[in-house]
């Protein structure tokens, strides 16, 4: 089971992230930021996509 998420929960995630990480990437440009915290965000989804087909398949 795929379960993607909405443009405006990818954008609040990202804005979590990015606030929870803002002292860890404060050495890198702004642009940098972004694409790792976009890169973070697709992470997290694919790993909840995985875990998500796991356990689907143990309930089988």
């Amino acid at each position: 089971m795929k379960h993607d998420i909405t443009p405006k929960q990818r954008k609040d995630l990202q804005a979590k992230m990015a606030k929870v990480f803002k002292e860890n990437m404060k050495g890198l440009r702004t642009e940098l930021q972004k694409i790792l915290v976009d890169d973070m965000v697709t992470a997290f989804q694919n790993r909840i996509n995985v875990l998500n087909r796991a356990q689907a398949k143990r309930s089988y």
